[in-house]
């Protein structure tokens, strides 16, 4: 099997996470930071906004069963891409919705995406549209974290299941 990856950030990585581990031929979805200037950051300074990473996944897909494209749809589907560094009540540059690209395929695609999407929305959408650097794994217990705590956590009942919701009503 041929896979590839995608890299995106639409905010908390619980919620972008809990979303892609959904999807039919994304076979691996990671937690973690790219973006900014500092190695081998962590949540605590990622949180403080000086690090210039966004919480971000790194998507392991099989470009036989879903494409870029198609990836992107969903992307720009369950999260609100007209808000400038913040997601709902998650505020700072760690939540920007940003899309980071590996090669100019899939910066084409994200462009045209991006415009595609314009269409629903009535702001403008802010997504940076980025070429990928360094993914930094989160740690350990940020990965599945929905799965984790979802019968226990109310972000988890309260902002990453309705947008779980919205994605098998889109879909």
């Amino acid at each position: 099997m041929t896979s590839e990856q995608a890299t995106l950030a639409g905010g908390c990585f619980w919620c972008t996470e809990a979303i892609y581990n959904n999807v039919a031929g994304v076979s691996k979805v990671e937690s973690g930071y790219t973006g900014g200037d500092v190695a081998d950051p962590d949540y605590r300074s990622v949180c403080s906004g000086t690090t210039g990473h966004a919480e971000a996944v790194r998507l392991t897909y099989n470009p036989a069963e879903i494409g870029y494209g198609d990836l992107l749809d969903i992307f720009f589907a369950t999260h609100d891409p007209t808000q400038l560094n913040r997601q709902g009540n998650d505020v700072g540059t760690q939540y920007r919705s940003a899309i980071f690209y590996e090669g100019d395929e899939q910066k084409k695609i994200a462009e045209a995406s991006k415009k595609a999407a314009q269409a629903n929305f009535d702001k403008p959408i802010v997504t940076e549209i980025t070429k990928a650097e360094t993914f930094y794994p989160a740690e350990n217990y940020h990965q599945e974290f929905y799965f984790q705590n979802k019968t226990k956590n109310g972000y988890c009942k309260y902002i990453i299941e309705p947008k779980l919701k919205k994605l098998k009503l889109d879909h």
